[in-house]
């Protein structure tokens, strides 16, 4: 497996290796450089399926032409994958299973863990890791170590949580920083922690309906991973998962393919919900509003804005922000407890509006 320093190494002497002729990185200027480094990337990665832009207007996605019920679940750390087993859970208690109705799930960072795990027949066993990892939450943090950050992570993180935009720029400035991070779960292990706390398969992508999201560090392009280009990029659903969770300065990045990727939640766009955009009906469920209570990036996001434009394509929507205590940390393994609880007792306020919306 190439490592990342060899990745950085090797990108520096690209230009030569891509047959740029006699001038040198030094000579090009910043718009130059900027446009040579995205068309040799552009060439090399247009094959694998994997870029998706956000729209900058509203727009039916191809993915969810025809659809009629879909679900989108935005992420939030391991607060809110507990918060997802507490209120599944609930709900199936009261006859509903959301991921059995929805024709499309598109999950990022915790709901890319609760989505897979749903679609793939898996719930059960992520609630009860979650479940377990309550009354323990000491082993969660061996599983997971985010505590003491070392001063590569600390950069990392203080980047994402500086940057006042979502463009391409700031995307590629926070994968530059997430590449250069020191982390203490990397690469394979962040696939290990997805397949042990989900058991989604680790050689395939049995879950049709599943799509995932992740960023590309180096390029700032938005990914989708879905069973197509999965197989074709040999992209196992566990590893997706992992990827689309791989939050700067905590964990990863994360392979897809030959991208090394990071949080599908530091993008543009808060949910994602674009790639639902055309089909008849959405359930999306999101930890906030994307600019009040606890957030994993600095990135300002609205989720009614992006909700306004996913009606525009005709898409009627169910929006449920699930909220979050005031100061809490979202990575922190004592709050998994409450996190079920809370969202356990929210299932049973939302089942009958759900019931009535799929219905």
């Amino acid at each position: 497996m190439i490592k990342r320093r060899d990745l950085l190494k090797a990108s520096a002497v690209l230009p030569v290796a891509a047959g740029c002729g006699a001038a040198s990185a030094q000579s090009v200027g910043d718009a130059g450089l900027q446009e040579m480094t995205a068309r040799i990337s552009a060439a090399l990665f247009a094959s694998d399926g994997l870029a998706i832009p956000v729209p900058d207007t509203p727009t039916p996605s191809a993915f969810a032409k025809g659809l009629d019920r879909t679900l989108v679940l935005g992420g939030g750390g391991e607060y809110y994958v507990a918060w997802y087993c507490g209120f599944f859970h609930g709900l199936l208690e009261l006859g509903l299973d959301p991921g059995a109705m929805a024709e499309m799930v598109v999950g990022t960072s915790a709901g890319a863990y609760a989505g897979s795990a749903l679609t793939s027949g898996h719930f059960q066993r992520l609630r009860v890791e979650f479940d377990f990892f309550g009354d323990f939450p000491s082993l969660f943090a061996r599983l997971a170590p985010v505590a003491t950050p070392n001063a590569s992570q600390k950069r990392a993180q203080e980047i994402n949580f500086s940057v006042k935009n979502g463009e391409p720029e700031t995307i590629r400035a926070i994968g530059h920083a997430a590449l250069a991070a020191d982390n203490k779960v990397n690469g394979d292990a962040v696939e290990r922690l997805a397949w042990l706390l989900t058991g989604d398969s680790r050689s395939g992508w049995p879950a049709a309906r599943m799509f995932t999201t992740a960023n590309d560090c180096y390029t700032g392009e938005r990914l989708v991973v879905h069973q197509d280009v999965a197989r074709k990029n040999n992209i196992p659903l566990a590893h997706a998962t992992g990827a689309s969770s791989s939050l700067p300065g905590i964990i990863g990045p994360t392979l897809l393919g030959q991208r090394y990727c990071m949080d599908g939640g530091i993008a543009k766009s808060w949910a994602h919900t674009d790639l639902v955009a055309g089909s008849k009906r959405a359930l999306v469920i999101t930890l906030t509003n994307g600019y009040e209570g606890s957030l994993l990036s600095g990135i300002p996001h609205n989720i009614h804005d992006e909700i306004k434009a996913l009606e525009a394509t005709g898409t009627k929507t169910m929006l449920i922000i699930a909220g979050t205590p005031p100061g809490i940390s979202l990575l922190d393994p004592k709050q998994i407890a409450p996190a079920i609880k809370a969202g356990y007792d929210r299932a049973t306020v939302e089942a009958p509006k759900i019931r009535a919306f799929w219905a």
